[in-house]
């Protein structure tokens, strides 16, 4: 019956740890999806831009 125990402490023990990390891994990576994703965007812009300035 002890040994049952340490295993329920171990989970409750780890168990938010591991739930907070799994969080911010998944906050960092959609961080880093949105700026990937408006660093894309802004390059197209600039090469929009570029290109009406240099039919002028």
């Amino acid at each position: 019956m002890l040994v049952d125990d340490l295993w329920d402490n171990w989970l409750v023990v780890l168990a938010p740890t591991v739930l907070a990390g799994v969080i911010f891994w998944w906050v960092m990576r959609a961080i880093l999806h949105a700026d990937r994703t408006e660093r894309k965007v802004y390059a197209k812009i600039e090469a929009e831009e570029r290109a009406k300035l240099e039919q002028r």
